[in-house]
């Protein structure tokens, strides 16, 4: 018989999540494993509350605490942690795991590794499924822990874990008299409003910066984008980023 999210690990964990079809959080009970010899435990302090962790409780993705820009303190480390000490500000963002041997974890690029373990809902290597930040207590793999620098308000630095390291949508665009592209970064206007099929209602539209040229249509679901562009543009993005540079985002926004 499958053990309860309360009982299946040995720390008693208290968090707040939605249990039924009205999505509402309420206080929720749960455990988390023990400290292993290259995890780090910690005392939660803030979670930034993120637009996918809404759209999560809206379909009724239930039962178990969200949240994934989440910072606190050092309470346990073990044996072969090096990264932190315990007293340290730490944070954890989308992912708490990946196979870390394919060439995108090779690369520093966790993000797209094809066994990336987000960090809530989702199986994690030992079988159980992970929590989020919406909670007192976390256990997370030293590797997809980020340091906070000493200077940097931790209210301040949650968000960044998603937001902040979250790609904007880059356009690239060639004229024919250069061979160097440019580059501008466009803002997105697009309804909330989403079909039961989860197309939006319509397309979103893209303001440019300071050029003319514009995207004539874009439209997403879940799985795909789907683009037409005019004048030779390319679209590119990227949601978050891999450890090695969600790190040097948070130290240069410390700096900054």
């Amino acid at each position: 018989m499958a053990k309860s999210y309360e009982t299946e690990h040995p720390v008693k964990a208290f968090g707040l999540a939605a249990t039924d079809s009205s999505a509402h959080l309420s206080p929720f009970k749960f455990s988390t494993r023990a400290t292993g010899d290259e995890d780090v435990q910690f005392k939660v302090l803030y979670c930034g509350i993120c637009h996918s962790d809404l759209n999560g409780e809206s379909l009724s993705i239930l039962s178990s605490p969200g949240g994934h820009e989440i910072v606190g303190v050092v309470t346990e480390v073990v044996k072969k942690v090096e990264k932190v000490k315990v007293g340290d500000k730490v944070g954890v963002g989308c992912m708490v795991g990946s196979c870390r041997s394919c060439e995108s974890c090779k690369d520093d690029l966790e993000n797209y590794c094809p066994k990336i373990i987000p960090t809530y809902r989702a199986p994690y290597s030992d079988g159980t499924i992970t929590h989020g930040g919406y909670s007192d207590i976390m256990v997370a793999d030293e590797h997809f822990i980020v340091r906070i620098p000493e200077n940097m308000p931790l209210d301040s630095a949650a968000p960044l874990l998603c937001a902040g390291i979250t790609h904007e949508i880059l356009w690239t665009g060639q004229t024919s008299s250069s061979t160097q592209g440019s580059r501008q970064a466009y803002k997105a206007w697009c309804p909330r409003q989403a079909s039961s099929s989860t197309h939006l209602s319509s397309p979103c539209r893209f303001k440019t910066l300071t050029y003319t040229d514009y995207i004539v249509s874009f439209m997403w679901n879940w799985n795909w984008i789907h683009i037409v562009a005019a004048g030779r543009k390319m679209i590119s993005g990227s949601g978050i980023g891999g450890m090695k540079e969600t790190q040097e985002m948070i130290d240069f926004a410390a700096l900054n």
